[in-house]
């Protein structure tokens, strides 16, 4: 799956599927993060996949660890996770987030859901059946690579598509002791409201399409999620957030608001792609999968990977 051509007869031939998208404890990993100081590891460019133990089940993720890491100073982690019947080699050239890794020196981690999907509250697949630790799981993947070699542990961030994204607002709820900021794409808020009691202001930044036919834009679909502004109101009210939004970005077909009077210093950003389908901002081959299938669009009007990077290079655990 990682030759392009591999991956885009694959996408073709399970676009509805795939367009859907749908261990450590805490205290552990914050210690680990502590001290920054790296110690020898087994992290490299070599390594590219990594099983891992957890919960009894055989989990693993994808590795990425760009070329200018030298394993004596910290570089900050990403974890990106894969949308409901995906997985993470396919998120990887999906997202296409290795070039921005190694442009802008940054570890990513491509974990890989139960039986392809996450619970992510009330969503999705086996995963939510089941009821997986997925949270757990996320934790454990950072104190793995926080052993295996020199990463920044006040730096760890998540983003993820569809699926993937609902997971990244749970861990925003329930993780703020590991994860710095979150930058979900297509993908609403799934665990009830009343549950997501972050234990500190934590800084978001969101892209959703006006016409992303499984996520909606306004509501439901599948997941039964909140609606895009509901989901950013939401974080606005639980990082204490007061006054009017802003327009801190504007080209073509996106359109990108931000609401910055907020505690801890935080913000909290939602990228709108008026006439956007269930894609990843900046890079097109989703859309044109998605075009023939009446599904939506893709933009290149802004690139999710540099914008949500602009805010995690400024924010760390306080």
């Amino acid at each position: 799956m990682r030759d392009r051509n591999k991956w885009v007869r694959w996408l073709a031939s399970c676009a509805v599927l795939f367009a859907w998208g749908c261990g450590s404890s805490g205290s552990e990993v914050a210690s680990a993060g502590a001290s920054l100081g790296c110690t020898d590891g087994t992290l490299d460019q070599s390594v590219v996949h990594v099983d891992l133990e957890f919960g009894g089940e055989s989990r693993s993720y994808e590795l990425h660890v760009p070329p200018s890491y030298d394993g004596d100073t910290p570089m900050p982690l990403l974890l990106n996770f894969h949308g409901f019947t995906s997985n993470g080699p396919q998120q990887q050239l999906f997202s296409e987030m290795d070039a921005t890794a190694d442009r802008r020196g940054f570890v990513v981690a491509y974990p890989n859901g139960i039986r392809s999907s996450w619970n992510a509250g009330s969503c999705c697949g086996e995963a939510q059946a089941e009821d997986i630790d997925d949270v757990g799981f996320a934790r454990a993947v950072i104190g793995d690579i926080g052993e295996r070699g020199c990463v920044d542990l006040s730096r760890v961030y998540a983003t993820g598509m569809s699926n993937g994204g609902f997971l990244s607002h749970r861990l925003a709820c329930e993780a703020t002791d590991v994860i710095a900021a979150i930058g979900p794409v297509a993908g609403v808020l799934v665990v009830d409201p009343a549950d997501c009691t972050p234990s500190r202001p934590i800084s978001v930044i969101q892209f959703y399409g006006t016409e992303d036919a499984l996520v909606p834009y306004d509501g439901g679909g599948l997941a039964s999620g909140l609606s895009a502004p509901e989901t950013q109101a939401g974080w606005a009210e639980r990082n204490g957030c007061i006054g009017e939004s802003t327009i801190t970005y504007s080209n073509g077909d996106v359109t990108c608001e931000t609401i910055d009077q907020c505690d801890g210093d935080v913000t909290v950003t939602m990228c709108t792609v008026e006439g956007g389908g269930h894609c990843w901002p900046g890079q097109t081959l989703c859309g044109q999968i998605l075009e023939s299938i009446e599904l939506g669009r893709s933009t290149t009007d802004i690139s999710a990977n540099e914008a949500m990077w602009d805010l995690f290079e400024t924010v760390r655990l306080p």
